[in-house]
């Protein structure tokens, strides 16, 4: 495996107490591509980070063809215009310098936008998710597989609420197959009647899985993905929730180190697979 130290270690330092300081996405993006040479066969891997991007721009496109794209990505204006123009035209004939997940995504959204239990930009994001789920048991497919957990419980436990039927609003989804600690903590999370408040439990809980899962290689591709994802946060924040909202984020990730166990109130809600996350054992 690649190792990045003169990258990373160029690289400013991501501290949730100077969140604003923080190189952008974009940035990074751009120095990613001048060094493409260096990352070589890893190229592809670090794509699949952007990838997130495309999918959004595409959400913007598909509610107005015209509209300006805020956010970086792989592809242009004009290939993601191309894409559903032609994903429009012909169903039998995608193009292949995309996922394939987006072409059928297109034909959906036009086919069941504004009917009701449709929300695009979940069923897009379950797509990206599990897209990069299939790219192997790495960092990256492991990554995934958090998210895709983390958003099909969250989702359920939204669906148990209404009396919904949860494989309508889910992707592949058994309780019984999520971690315990896991499943514990994102019952704690669902209880937050915050919405800001519960997005930065989310993304504290997954910023400190990202360090437990890269602290060993700190240089190697892994920790170079995994520096994307915290930069993308950390820019995230900075925009919706500046000084009080990183000191909290910040205290939140600190509490998160500090419990060994799960609370004995929530372990009723455990699926059967009891017992504490350990992350040597997967």
């Amino acid at each position: 495996m690649a190792e990045y130290y003169y990258l990373l270690a160029g690289l400013p330092d991501l501290k949730l107490e100077s969140a604003d300081a923080a190189v952008s996405t974009r940035e990074l993006h751009e120095m990613i591509r001048e060094q493409s040479e260096d990352v070589g066969r890893d190229m592809p891997l670090l794509e699949q980070f952007f990838l997130k991007g495309d999918c959004k721009n595409l959400l913007i496109l598909l509610e107005d063809n015209l509209a300006a794209l805020p956010y970086g990505g792989n592809w242009t204006k004009a290939d993601l215009q191309e894409m559903i123009a032609d994903a429009l035209e012909d169903e039998f004939s995608d193009d292949s310098r995309f996922p394939a997940f987006f072409a059928p995504f297109v034909r959906e959204y036009f086919e069941k936008k504004g009917t009701q239990g449709y929300f695009p930009e979940d069923a897009l994001m379950l797509r990206y998710w599990n897209y990069l789920k299939s790219m192997g048991t790495g960092f990256v497919g492991r990554w995934a597989s958090l998210n895709l957990d983390i958003a099909n419980t969250l989702t359920a436990l939204i669906c148990e609420r209404q009396g919904w039927p949860v494989e309508q609003y889910t992707y592949d989804y058994d309780a019984s197959e999520v971690d315990s600690d896991l499943f514990a903590r994102l019952k704690e999370i669902d209880s937050e009647t915050d919405p800001v408040q519960k997005e930065r439990r989310i993304d504290a809980l997954k910023w400190v899985w990202i360090e437990d899962e890269t602290f060993i290689e700190p240089f190697n591709v892994d920790a170079l993905y995994a520096y994307l994802l915290k930069a993308e946060m950390l820019e995230r924040w900075a925009i919706l929730d500046p000084e009080q909202g990183r000191e909290r984020f910040q205290e939140i990730i600190e509490n998160l180190r500090k419990e060994a166990t799960v609370p004995e109130e929530y372990t009723v809600f455990m699926p059967k697979n009891e017992g504490v996350y350990n992350k040597n054992e997967r």
